[in-house]
């Protein structure tokens, strides 16, 4: 060698030194767990009240860590997914009407950067199992092409849970479930939160330590399945809760304790690979839940009024939940209002991340408000604007006061009420908290559950109280379906009882003016009709990414098909 050439080898192991300790020093950014229920009720999980339906590992992880009560989501899963991957209010997206159905050549637009794509500039593998309900029709819209390394699950809005069949309408069906772009045909016959849960223990235990995680699991339950069989679950678990009188609940129970189970096995994951210290969990639901019958399913969102796809609180507030050794401050219930859309530059701060956020979020940066019980985060909140349906709903804090302004309803009003069940008439399962996968994981973390009195005392802290009728005074009830403007003081009303608009005709000129202001600034919804070229009668009898081929001629494009006259078979009750 000559000796010419040793100076500029001397220099290029001194740059290789301090380049390993440069990155040696830096501090590992913390995993990412986000697990998202498919239309779970606010009375669904124990840490609100509920002894009906056991749910200890969700509820171990809500008592060590923080409770998110006045946590709001958008009515349906599309609206709320894309304001959790773009971190803006779907009105800026165009997806603010109804969700996008698998037979419709749209969804969420390509020029948005999604949470995935600022994790992986930052050095994460992001992994997605489960749900995606953000456009198919072409591949550029799905996960691979959004930011994440895989996908196993599905890219429509539901399937059945044993045969992962997706029906749209009567003459829309066919097979739903992806190994990245492959169909997953050996996926059929087992239970899709079976799958889904053991693909995401498997990446854990795959993952390569070295670098931060992603795993964004989003589940199917508890969603309805097919609408010829909407609730299912294995007669095994279903005879657990054989207590249950209503039958549609006793499978609803069997769907979430299953679920449930998942959260259990994904954390015992975490820990056994040494990951539990360093990674941030998230629980949410993506709406309220469909009570009472509604989507043919049996949840309860008690004591809210309301269901999915509604102004009320059963249809926007969501049950929520974020633990991480990395949180001051815990456990604790927080009463900070917190949105879906808040996510992407609230973890974004959590990792530590240098990022230039486009000005144009609407999601607010929520990380010190979770870790500061005393930090407030909204005066204003956008709930809905869906102009083609004439569905509004703000909420506004003046002073010590929480206005909610909601203009519409759904169904003419038929599910404006309250419906259970309550779920107190039981006794709470503590043993089975005790001895839950989660408790035993995070006992030799920073945040193990708490003793049975703090826990007594969260749950006091965590249930809804609604106001009652004293004094002889008549609470003024609302009937938006009668075209009423509805107004509620959510600090005393949560359960949206007395109609204070007629009262309060300052507030309600103030928030009709914010919503003016609010409408200003939305974009066209993207929703497109449906292509008869996504049948997958013309695709094998699969869902895909249709407009990526040539017209198949198996496919008949004759529009002039009779629409289905029953009920159970309309697209609102399968969305």
């Amino acid at each position: 060698m000559p000796l010419s050439a040793l100076p500029s080898l001397f220099f290029l192991a001194v740059m290789m030194l301090l380049s390993t300790e440069l990155g040696a020093s830096q501090p590992k950014k913390p995993n990412i767990i986000f697990i998202i229920a498919d239309d779970l009720g606010w009375n669904d999980v124990g840490f609100h009240g509920s002894n009906q339906i056991p749910t200890p590992n969700i509820d171990a992880l809500a008592y060590s860590g923080v409770i998110l009560n006045n946590y709001y989501v958008m009515p349906v899963c599309t609206p709320s997914r894309s304001a959790l991957m773009t971190g803006k209010h779907p009105i800026h997206t165009g997806m603010q009407h109804r969700v996008i159905f698998a037979n419709e050549p749209w969804g969420l637009p390509l020029q948005e950067k999604l949470l995935p794509q600022y994790l992986r500039e930052q050095g994460y593998k992001n992994h997605i199992v489960g749900k995606w309900h953000l456009g198919h029709f072409k591949k550029e819209y799905t996960p691979l092409y959004r930011g994440f390394d895989s996908h196993f699950g599905y890219w429509s809005g539901h399937q059945d849970y044993y045969d992962h069949t997706a029906q749209e309408s009567l003459f829309y069906w066919g097979y739903d479930m992806r190994r990245n772009m492959n169909v997953s045909f050996d996926s059929r016959g087992k239970y899709t939160t079976t799958l889904l849960t053991e693909e995401a223990v498997k990446i854990v235990h795959d993952h390569n330590t070295s670098e931060p995680l992603f795993l964004y699991l989003a589940h199917l339950a508890t969603h309805s399945a097919n609408p010829y069989l909407p609730l299912q679950a294995p007669e095994e678990v279903v005879q657990k809760f054989s207590y249950i009188e209503d039958k549609d609940r006793r499978i609803f129970a069997a769907m979430l304790s299953l679920m449930d189970e998942s959260v259990g096995e994904v954390t015992r994951a975490l820990s056994e690979k040494g990951m539990l210290d360093d990674s941030i969990i998230i629980f949410t639901t993506d709406n309220g839940g469909p009570a009472g019958g509604f989507n043919l399913n049996a949840a309860s969102n008690w004591p809210l009024r309301g269901v999915k796809d509604s102004l009320w609180e059963g249809g926007v507030r969501g049950a929520a939940l974020i633990w991480s050794p990395l949180i001051k401050n815990t456990p604790r219930v927080s009463n900070q209002m917190i949105h879906i859309q808040d996510w992407l530059p609230t973890l974004l701060t959590a990792i530590g991340a240098e990022y230039a956020l486009n000005k144009q979020l609407d999601g607010r940066d929520v990380w010190a408000a979770i870790n500061d019980p005393a930090m407030q985060t909204y005066d204003e909140l956008l709930l809905v604007i869906d102009n083609q349906r004439n569905l509004s709903a703000l909420i506004k804090r003046k002073e010590d006061d929480i206005w909610k302004l909601s203009i519409g309803t759904i169904q003419n009003g038929k599910f404006d009420k309250r419906i259970g069940p309550c779920g107190r008439d039981h006794k709470y399962d503590w043993i089975a908290l005790k001895e839950c996968p989660v408790t035993k994981s995070i006992r030799k973390t920073k945040c193990p559950l708490p003793s049975p009195s703090i826990i007594n005392g969260i749950r006091q802290a965590a249930e809804v109280s609604c106001q009652t009728e004293q004094g002889g005074k008549l609470f003024q009830r609302c009937h938006p379906e009668l075209g009423e403007i509805c107004l509620f003081n959510l600090k005393d009303d949560p359960c949206e009882t007395n109609n204070l608009a007629d009262e309060r005709r300052d507030i309600v000129d103030e928030l009709f003016e914010s919503l003016s202001e609010h409408n200003n600034t939305l974009v066209p919804p993207r929703n497109t009709p449906r292509d008869p070229a996504s049948n997958p009668k013309c695709w094998d009898n699969v869902w895909t990414n249709w407009r990526d081929y040539p017209p198949s001629r198996l496919c008949e494009t004759d529009l002039r098909r009779p629409k289905a006259e029953s009920g159970q078979y309309t697209e609102e009750l399968i969305s």
